[in-house]
């Protein structure tokens, strides 16, 4: 039973260095920086702020690791469960792990290309930077994809509130709707930011209950009974 709580707790530690690294690189670093459609604002931006620009790649690489940390440790967790499930979770973590750091390829890139100031490096740097996005973005598509099974597994495993389990299963199906909406209406970013409410909710549910809780001692001790033979 400690082992699991334990686990559980490592997980959560795992998933919130993946929030944290997410709002730090993508959204706070490249927000600073990236000036959509506007080549000459952001390479001047990447000049001037080239140690911020580190920064937000250097977030960038410790969302990958903290990405693959996670998925590890919730196939850990859930294997006992359910293995085919806890290894998708696993599986489409990793997929996104991978996503990022081809995201961040070109991001680190367009810092090596902006700083060159010849006269094609500015439209270079915004390109690598809208390849960065569109990965991002598209990648979403594992996003979902994993939070669907993690739900799922929230239910089965009695681990934690049914509530949780079924607003993460929503949570994955709106990302899945937000990548479809991204591409199909761009002009409409509204509707993007409302289907991944419910998984922002229930990432932040989660990421919570296992620093807090991490499992329940009735689910814990039905998942490995040799526990309570002791």
């Amino acid at each position: 039973m400690t082992d699991v709580k334990r686990t559980a707790r490592i997980t959560g530690l795992a998933y919130l260095g993946l929030a944290v690294t997410g709002f730090i690189g993508f959204l706070f670093v490249r927000d600073q920086l990236y000036v959509p459609g506007d080549a000459a604002a952001t390479a001047a931006n990447l000049i001037a702020h080239e140690g911020l620009a580190r920064v937000g790649i250097v977030a960038d690489l410790a969302m990958v690791l903290t990405q693959a940390a996670t998925a590890v440790w919730f196939w850990r967790l859930f294997r006992p469960t359910a293995p085919v499930a806890a290894g998708s979770i696993a599986a489409f973590g990793l997929v996104n792990s991978v996503v990022v750091l081809v995201s961040t390829m070109c991001t680190t890139t367009a810092l090596q290309v902006a700083l060159r100031a010849d006269a094609a490096s500015a439209a270079q740097a915004l390109l690598l930077y809208e390849v960065s996005g569109a990965a991002f973005a598209l990648g979403g598509l594992f996003f979902g994809l994993w939070l669907m099974p993690m739900g799922w597994l929230a239910i089965r495993s009695g681990y934690m509130p049914r509530p949780l389990g079924w607003i993460l299963i929503a949570g994955g199906v709106g990302y899945l709707l937000s990548v479809l909406a991204a591409v199909l209406a761009p002009d409409l970013p509204a509707a993007v930011t409302v289907l991944v409410i419910p998984a922002t909710v229930g990432e932040f549910w989660m990421v919570g209950h296992l620093l807090v809780k991490g499992v329940s001692n009735r689910a814990a001790v039905s998942a490995h009974p040799q526990v309570a033979a002791a």
